[in-house]
């Protein structure tokens, strides 16, 4: 079981039933070292940003996933973003989407 850490359209219920066909199991958590950047992406939607810097955190929800459920993910969160793991404030590590900066 791996984690995937949402600080935006994913959290949503509606959203979460259309793209994995069931609700997630998850867990309130946050994402060390990041900024939050509303409607970065396309204009409406937002994007993390690593600081590096500790004091920056990005709250969230982490959610138990599984590679199947991962690449729907990646379908759903398209090119503009990239997966990558990193630590969060509970000691987990999870994937996080930050910008494809390809």
């Amino acid at each position: 079981m791996e984690y995937l850490f949402s600080y935006g359209t994913l959290q949503d219920l509606q959203v979460q039933e259309y793209i994995f066909g069931r609700l997630l199991k998850g867990k309130e958590d946050a994402a060390l070292g990041f900024k939050k950047m509303e409607n970065a992406v396309y204009g409406r939607y937002p994007l993390v940003v690593n600081t590096n810097n500790a004091e920056d955190k990005v709250t969230g929800m982490a959610y138990e996933v599984n590679d199947a459920d991962l690449k729907k993910a990646d379908i759903y969160e398209t090119s503009a973003y990239k997966r990558k793991k990193f630590p969060l404030e509970s000691g987990d590590e999870a994937w996080i989407y930050i910008e494809n900066s390809n």
